[in-house]
């Protein structure tokens, strides 16, 4: 599930920083994280907002822009972290109404996490922020020796996104323009309350080498499984033959559709759709339209397979099963799993396309028409 921000809520991402402790060729934001730059994962979180603002180094812009250009608003950061804000709060001012600040290095944070400082600021609060309490015990050290205790309660681990009534922040911002540990801080500064949401072990901070490691075992261990079903139903009606998963079959009868009637492609394709809980064909190639008169159903197919991959989802498999007692669709099978690849972009061993009678039983049993089932399994790691 992906947070949808009310209206007036955006989203701050601070990106500006070098991150040279997390070792690396570059900054710890443009590394990969189990095959996506953390910076994709981190906007990927905040796709809800209807305004994100990212805030980069000036070296960073070109690379910036020609990756997210279409994601984010694109602002030029400063030489401190409170600059990097100023310049991000200065770009919403008078576009919306509250916003939330998070670390561009915090590629995980989930779905609840943001959810619960979008419920504390719609409650009623100026300021919200997630935490989690402090559980370890605390020592005070000097030269690799402990020098004393710390008590831990009342303690918190701050995280991020940190959310604010823009106007308060905004404000803090300008009375207090030195460098601040993070935004609670000027918040607090200025007479801010800042109420404490849930955080979460998963929300961490890419600082050091080894988090990227740790992120990615956390990674392996969130992956999001979608399935999907269709089902679609043609009769028969004047021709010599039928469209089926992208094959013409000669018959000695056609498919009357609006389209051209492939009744396998058509049940995939809702599959799809299905597993993304975006409805159906009808919903995004309505039949009413006519310029969809006849068709080819595969561009309705490649949508929904793009559609996948641009919600980050990649193929796991997907099944079609042809319920006819004609054609014979054996001796096409081949030639209808890898037509259904070439259009999804897949390895054909991901597809299956079967068929089976309804043992003369009902519509497809009187030879009336033909229908067809489908599976889609979705993946995002």
């Amino acid at each position: 599930m992906t947070v949808r921000a009310p209206a007036g809520f955006a989203a701050l991402i601070t990106a500006a920083g070098r991150g040279t402790r997390a070792g690396g060729d570059q900054p710890k934001q443009w590394q990969v994280l189990a095959g996506q730059p953390v910076l994709d994962r981190t906007l990927a979180a905040f796709r809800g907002f209807q305004q994100v603002v990212l805030v980069v180094s000036p070296d960073d812009m070109d690379q910036a822009m020609a990756r997210y250009a279409g994601l984010a608003a694109i602002v030029t950061g400063g030489q401190t972290r409170a600059d990097s804000v100023r310049a991000g709060l200065a770009a919403l001012e008078g576009q919306a109404s509250h916003v939330l600040i998070h670390d561009g290095a915090r590629p995980l944070v989930g779905d609840n996490v943001i959810q619960g400082v979008i419920d504390a600021l719609l409650s009623g609060a100026e300021a919200a922020a997630p935490a989690l309490p402090v559980s370890d015990a605390l020592w005070q050290g000097h030269q690799g020796s402990v020098t004393g205790t710390t008590d831990r309660s009342g303690l918190f681990r701050a995280q991020t996104p940190q959310g604010f009534l823009l106007s308060r922040i905004a404000k803090a911002h300008r009375t207090y323009p030195g460098d601040a540990a993070d935004d609670v801080e000027l918040a607090r500064k200025a007479g801010v309350e800042v109420v404490i949401t849930p955080g979460s072990e998963d929300n961490l901070k890419i600082t050091f080498p080894a988090d990227f490691a740790r992120a990615e075992r956390i990674l392996g261990g969130t992956m999001d499984i979608r399935l999907g079903n269709g089902y679609d139903v043609h009769a028969f009606g004047p021709g010599d033959h039928v469209w089926l998963c992208g094959i013409k079959v000669p018959h000695d009868a056609g498919l009357v559709g609006h389209s051209d009637a492939d009744v396998g492609m058509h049940a995939l394709t809702d599959a799809i759709y299905g597993a993304l809980a975006q409805g159906d064909i009808g919903r995004h190639f309505p039949p009413s339209d006519p310029q969809w008169n006849g068709a080819d159903s595969a561009i309705f197919l490649a949508h929904a397979a793009e559609l996948a991959r641009s919600h980050g989802f990649r193929f796991g498999n997907a099944d079609v099963t042809l319920i006819c007692e004609a054609p014979k669709i054996g001796p096409h099978a081949a030639r209808m799993q890898d037509r259904l690849a070439q259009i999804m972009g897949l390895d054909a061993d991901r597809i299956s396309v079967k068929a089976t009678t309804s043992e003369r039983l009902g519509f497809t049993g009187r030879r009336e028409g033909i229908a067809a089932i489908a599976t889609a399994t979705l993946i995002k790691d």
